[in-house]
């Protein structure tokens, strides 16, 4: 974009704040405008048929929610909750739309995000079919690890329920309970509240590649 698009849109866009715990919005919900994360994480998940939660994407800054629908002009097939305090920017979907329709290189930039959002869902299709749970629950942590960093105690930066774990890796809260468990009495984690912490990286990775 140049910098009079920029400023165009930028001029459309305000700021939300949003506290842990709260939507921002809903599957089913016809949004007007896109979400842009500055602060904060956000989970985006779907509703199963059995009424059970599938979270598809951890949303941290710099991430946009809510383009799909926006561009496809469609309800939103995700919920978007967020995961601790955030602050948000809201552009209006005419901002949006009217660069797609004005700037070739904006438009080709959308459609790459959408791809990788596209190949991201593809590897957790396999991920499902493929790993076990608990493969799938010690890579989820070393994701978190990888991606939001640790705490000074060594904790994980980003604390997720084991409803959430459970939710993300797609297994009961009760199988991801008595797998932590595990983990722990093996010192591959430690655990402090709803805090846990990696302590055996090698193991917990080689578990993830089937040694």
């Amino acid at each position: 974009m140049s910098k009079e698009e920029l400023k165009r849109v930028s001029d459309t866009k305000t700021t939300k704040i949003i506290k842990k715990g709260q939507p921002i919005f809903s599957e089913g919900e016809k949004l007007n405008g896109v979400f842009c994360v500055r602060d904060g994480v956000s989970k985006l998940s779907k509703l199963s048929a059995n009424g059970k939660d599938q979270i598809v994407k951890l949303a941290s800054k710099g991430e946009v929610m809510g383009q799909r629908s926006v561009i496809a002009e469609e309800s939103s097939n995700l919920s978007a909750v967020a995961v601790s305090d955030m602050e948000v920017c809201y552009i209006p979907k005419e901002g949006i739309v009217d660069a797609l329709h004005q700037n070739p290189n904006f438009t080709v930039e959308v459609l790459r995000h959408m791809a990788h959002d596209l190949r991201e869902a593809d590897d957790v299709i396999v991920n499902m079919s493929q790993k076990t749970v608990k493969q799938r629950i010690a890579e989820a942590f070393l994701y978190l690890r990888d991606n939001f960093g640790e705490d000074p105690e060594g904790y994980l930066s980003i604390t997720l329920s084991r409803e959430d774990i459970a939710n993300v890796v797609g297994t009961a809260t009760e199988s991801c309970i008595r797998i932590i468990s595990e983990f722990k009495k093996k010192n591959y984690l430690k655990t402090s509240g709803k805090r846990i912490g990696i302590l055996n990286e090698k193991k917990l990775r080689d578990l993830v590649d089937g040694f």
